[in-house]
């Protein structure tokens, strides 16, 4: 087992075994253990919670019938099977390259079609008072929606980070669940937006167990006996979209089931139908400079389109399945060292997921995992030669691999929770191995190279300084003499701020894998701190430069690059003879361009207007004042002649609009 140092084993029967994924230990009560199980010191009481239930899943497969043969092969021997298949296929398996296995997962996605729900009697009957309250909110959601837009005063100027946060809120658990998914994907949202999501903490009512059994019945066609020798009716977690429940099958095999609460599809996608109306008119406010002044606006209309697409995601329970598939097959290398959950077919469709359950605690109980006898060196090493794996060499990683989304059971870390992948490209990979190579062996010009194919420059990049921001970033880790004091997230987030600094946009995928390696790294630190990322992440940017080295391209490439040059070096005492012809003949003009003043020019232009608006201002209210001394008409109530009470009003308000122009200065 990885990770043991010695023989000490670990035995759990299945009824001692309690879901992992999210749900700490005392979130999870006494009543999770059977009864006949209750000794404390076997139970490993960490669980899948509402990582699971927050989760999107699989492709979706019938359950077996009642006529099914009875030699069909039981659902733990087919896993066992899929798991030989891929040993015994990898040694002559061709690879893929990072695009093909991307096309390959985008393919299955495609596939899945959406099916219109069809309660069945039990469940109408369960739902019967449910069903009349969303038959009655419905004909007053589109008031209740704009009520909660007006209270937050969108007509002003739109939604900003923490007014958006604050109306997700307002419009129930349901919108908090997806600012919360959001608040990851960093390649849909602005930084300041995604940060203010994170926020978001939902609090909602647990599903009646007995309607989760009825939408498992409903959607495989069999009862629950049929299908369980165990089902525990409390949950291992409650979110807005479903519900996760432990189960034993009939075979033994254990397993964790995430239910979709009835109506709450049919709900989402009206509301989003009301949303995309209202959003038409309004905006996100998204940056502001250093004067206060808004330099980008984000349509809220784009937003919740995307929003609708990734709760389309959220509420078809087979992509998150597909997801969990592919990271099986593709970034799993050796099932003894890591792993990750198994998907049940048969019992996965649209709105019910299961998968293989871990019997094991978070990673975040290093103290626990320590006692057990395990090294954590060992197993640490394992969970970063399995990430670069999925980054480097698969091209489709964990987005989110926080505490709770790696279990450690009996010593050996598995994944969880696929909900969210990140994607990045061979060119992605390529530039940002320049990026490190350049940085350690001191080599500006590559540095900056690779800084500018990050993403698109724009015509107000200049160039020159982004060479000197390049350079203080350089010389900043010049003095760095041991690798292991570089922290690799932080490295990457610098040179994702210079590009940003010089209008470089950098695309969302970029963002979402330093923010992948940062969570990590943070993992981490706190459990082998001796481990440092940058160090095994360059060792394998180094593996890759040699793979990739070709000595017969690189002689051939400096053979033309040596023949143009004494080309063009014939050509210079020709030059040299012409350019002084034209110099002595008094033909010689000199074109001078002044660059890198934009920014201070724009902002005296700034400055000018408001000390234009203030003279103006000052003028409009002296004016004003001596006219108060006229006779002229018409006059208000108080004998004040109203041109004047006028030119008061607008120079005080001119006078404060300027006030507040110069404080956002300061």
């Amino acid at each position: 087992m990885a990770g043991k140092k010695d023989n000490k084993a670990i035995e759990t029967t299945p009824e001692e075994m309690v879901s992992v994924e999210n749900v700490s230990a005392e979130n999870v009560s006494e009543e999770t253990a059977p009864e006949e199980n209750m000794q404390e010191e076997n139970t490993p009481v960490e669980s899948a919670a509402e990582e699971i239930v927050s989760d999107e899943i699989v492709p979706e497969e019938s359950a077996p019938t009642e006529d099914a043969p009875a030699e069909k092969v039981p659902i733990k021997k087919k896993i066992e099977k899929k798991i030989e298949d891929k040993k015994a296929a990898a040694a002559g398996k061709v690879t893929k390259n990072k695009e093909e296995l991307q096309k390959e997962l985008d393919a299955r996605k495609k596939k899945l079609l959406h099916s219109k729900v069809e309660f069945s009697d039990k469940l109408k009957t369960l739902l019967s008072e449910d069903i009349a309250k969303f038959n009655k909110k419905e004909k007053k959601r589109s008031a209740e929606i704009m009520g909660v837009f007006a209270k937050h005063n969108f007509y002003a100027n739109g939604f900003t980070p923490e007014e958006l946060r604050t109306t997700l809120e307002d419009l129930g658990p349901t919108y908090v669940k997806i600012g919360q998914i959001m608040s990851s994907r960093v390649d849909m949202l602005p930084e300041s937006y995604c940060q203010e999501l994170t926020k978001l903490r939902q609090n909602v009512k647990e599903l009646d167990p007995e309607i989760a059994k009825a939408v498992i019945e409903q959607e495989t066609g069999k009862k629950i006996d049929e299908i369980f020798r165990e089902f525990r009716d409390k949950p291992l977690g409650s979110a807005s979209i479903g519900q996760a429940h432990y189960g034993v099958l009939k075979d033994g095999t254990q397993v964790v089931t995430k239910v979709q609460r009835p109506l709450i599809a049919e709900m989402m996608r009206k509301d989003f139908v009301l949303l995309k109306k209202l959003s038409k008119t309004l905006d996100l406010v998204a940056e502001t400079d250093e004067d206060g002044e808004t330099e980008k606006m984000v349509d809220l209309y784009e937003v919740i389109d995307e929003l609708e697409k990734v709760t389309e995601e959220e509420l078809d329970f087979r992509v998150e399945a597909e997801n969990t598939r592919f990271f099986k097959e593709n970034c799993i290398e050796d099932e003894e060292k890591i792993s990750c959950p198994s998907v049940i077919d048969e019992l996965t469709t649209e709105r019910i997921f299961t998968m293989t359950y871990v019997d094991g605690y978070s990673i975040s109980k290093r103290e626990r995992f320590i006692e057990d006898g395990y090294d954590v060196d060992e197993v640490g090493t394992i969970i970063v030669d399995n990430y670069l794996h999925q980054v480097l060499d698969v091209g489709t990683f964990h987005a989110d691999p926080h505490q709770g989304n790696i279990m450690i059971s009996k010593g050996k870390p598995v994944w969880i929770d696929f909900g969210m992948i990140g994607r990045v490209t061979e060119n992605d990979i390529n530039t940002i191995q320049t990026l490190i190579l350049s940085l350690i062996d001191m080599d500006l010009d590559g540095l900056v190279n690779g800084i500018c194919a990050l993403g698109a420059a724009s015509p107000k990049t200049n160039r020159a300084k982004l060479i000197e921001d390049a350079e203080i970033l350089m010389n900043k880790y010049m003095s760095v003499t041991n690798l292991d004091e570089l922290d690799t997230s932080a490295l990457l987030e610098e040179i994702m701020d210079i590009a940003s600094k010089h209008h470089i946009s950098l695309p969302g995928k970029l963002t979402m894998l330093v923010r992948s390696v940062a969570t990590i790294e943070g993992v981490l630190e706190e459990f082998c701190p001796k481990l440092n990322l940058f160090t095994l992440l360059t060792d394998r940017f180094m593996e890759r430069a040699k793979k990739n080295f070709n000595l017969k391209a690189e002689l051939t490439a400096g053979g033309k690059e040596a023949l143009a040059m004494g080309k063009k070096a014939i050509k210079i005492p020709v030059l040299a003879s012409d350019a002084l012809n034209t110099f002595v003949k008094g033909r010689t003009k000199m074109t001078l361009e002044v660059t890198g003043y934009d920014e201070l020019l724009k902002k005296g232009a700034k400055t000018i207007k408001t000390l234009v608006l203030a003279i103006f201002a000052c003028i409009l209210f002296i004016g004003s004042c001596i006219l108060c001394t006229a006779d002229v008409e018409p006059k208000t109530a108080n004998g004040m002649p109203l041109i004047a009470g006028l030119g008061l009003v607008v120079s005080v308000g001119l006078g404060i609009y300027v006030i507040k122009k110069l404080s956002k200065k300061k």
